[in-house]
């Protein structure tokens, strides 16, 4: 006799639905506040074509594209002084680390910005002439600008520098030396062995880090520069539309964000290509691929 089928009990997982239906309740609280909240939402897109918005969007942009494309040349360059073999260039590696990633960023904008109190002019003398390649008032050459470009690029070179030899440190010492076997100089194999593996390491903290600079140049508006944060309080000033000009500058900020992680991930992927052959590929990869393998027939059913 034939033993009686077991019936089959699917798990249910009161866990998941509980705290779905708490998430989902919460998420109506918030938009029926929001709703209810004394906000002109229909005059935020109005304020995201203003042209002082503009103007601070494209400082914004410019403020953090400027920073992080030199931060990256400095750390670089502060990575490369780390793990040199001479003494004085490394230990002033480490200092150059521990002083601008010790410092807050604000503090840095507001040294550079007060400069002036220190040095009244910037001066480079021509030797044997008596003469100046450059002598200007400090306050004439650090304007607001310069001065927030110079301490978002120091504060983000020192963690580029930490990013950048981490990236150097996770390529195996070995593929180094075999490059030096063959004769290729120092600076050919860290330009064509070293960096295009390290990218793999370098490339996802800097992404980050980027999109961390998009937000920090918010703090440039303390010293005047019109970014996004400082154009929102010039409308609201006039129009008393506080909320309204900061949702539409919130608007902007995820705008960017969101291109930056966009551009953040297509950079993974170019570099990280190796490691994903053959894995999770597109339709396009995988029907390229497929009219690739598919074996030529002879005789008379060759095409």
């Amino acid at each position: 006799m034939a033993a009686p089928e077991l019936p089959i009990v699917r798990l249910r997982h009161w866990g998941r639905w509980v705290s779905g239906a708490i998430i989902l309740a919460l998420l109506a609280a918030l938009g029926v506040a929001l709703a209810q909240a004394k906000i002109d939402y229909e005059s935020v897109p109005e304020f995201l074509w203003y042209r002082v918005m503009a103007v601070g969007l494209l400082n914004t942009v410019l403020l953090a594209v400027i920073s992080q494309g030199l931060a990256i040349v400095l750390g670089i360059v502060v990575a490369l002084m780390r793990r040199s073999a001479n003494p004085v260039a490394r230990w002033f590696a480490v200092v150059y680390i521990w002083l601008f990633r010790g410092l807050p960023v604000l503090l840095q904008i507001l040294i550079w910005y007060n400069l002036a109190l220190v040095f009244e002019f910037i001066s480079i003398p021509l030797p044997f002439t008596g003469g100046y390649l450059l002598h200007e008032p400090t306050n004439v050459l650090v304007s607001a600008f310069v001065a927030a470009l110079l301490g978002l690029t120091l504060n983000e070179s020192a963690y580029m520098a930490e990013i950048v030899r981490a990236g150097l440190n996770s390529v195996d010492g070995g593929q180094t030396e075999a490059a030096k076997a063959i004769g290729m100089t120092p600076a050919t194999t860290l330009r064509r062995v070293v960096l295009p593996q390290a990218m793999r390491v370098i490339i996802p903290p800097t992404g980050n880090d980027f999109i961390n600079m998009l937000k920090a140049t918010s703090m440039a508006s303390v010293i005047g520069v019109t970014e996004l944060i400082h154009a929102s309080n010039n409308i609201s000033s006039n129009n008393l539309l506080v909320m309204e000009t900061l949702l539409a500058a919130a608007i902007w900020y995820m705008v960017v964000v969101t291109v930056a992680g966009i551009g953040q991930h297509y950079l993974e992927r170019a570099f990280g290509a190796a490691d994903r052959a053959g894995v999770a590929a597109g339709p396009w990869s995988r029907a390229a691929r497929a009219l690739r393998t598919v074996p030529l027939r002879r005789g008379k059913d060759a095409i």
